[in-house]
């Protein structure tokens, strides 16, 4: 069996391409993961249309990505703020290689405009990948993709 025999729609990178596989919704993680919360800072942060967030937000909500908390201020309304599940937070790593690849494929004349840094040691972070047994993968590495019992072959 090749790889284009199983139904391309089962596979875990389509599946969240289904979420992610927009600019804007990847946007909004990034920026709940930096600590824009709330709609309308989101809203201004991002240049976005209300209504386009609204969606994404909704999105990111009941894909098990994002909750929305209620935030009382005193002498105010009670408004509300978005912020990451730990299943959101499990995209740490993607926005990480996200960023990696801009950084190297996409920096501008001056370089990379943000670092993300171990806040223990400072260090800078980067994605990368290894093997269960430890090994670094690099790019020209071979790798060979073995279908699970999730793989659904492609119907006729």
């Amino acid at each position: 069996m090749t790889w284009s025999d199983y139904d391309s729609t089962s596979c875990s990178i389509a599946r969240t391409a289904q979420v992610l596989g927009d600019r804007w919704a990847v946007l909004v993680v990034r920026d709940l993961f930096n600590g824009v919360r709330r709609f309308d800072a989101l809203h201004d942060h991002l240049g976005i249309a209300r209504d386009v967030l609204t969606k994404r937000l909704a999105l990111l909500v009941g894909e098990g990505l994002a909750e929305r908390q209620p935030v009382a201020v005193p002498g105010e309304r009670t408004r509300h703020e978005y912020v990451l599940t730990p299943a959101g937070r499990d995209l740490r790593v993607v926005m990480v290689a996200l960023m990696d690849w801009g950084d190297h494929h996409r920096a501008g004349q001056d370089g990379p405009p943000m670092r993300i840094s171990h806040r223990d040691c400072g260090a800078p972070i980067h994605a990368h990948l290894v093997c269960d047994e430890g090994h670094e993968i690099e790019p020209t590495t071979r790798t060979e993709l073995a279908p699970l019992p999730g793989a659904r072959l492609r119907s006729a």
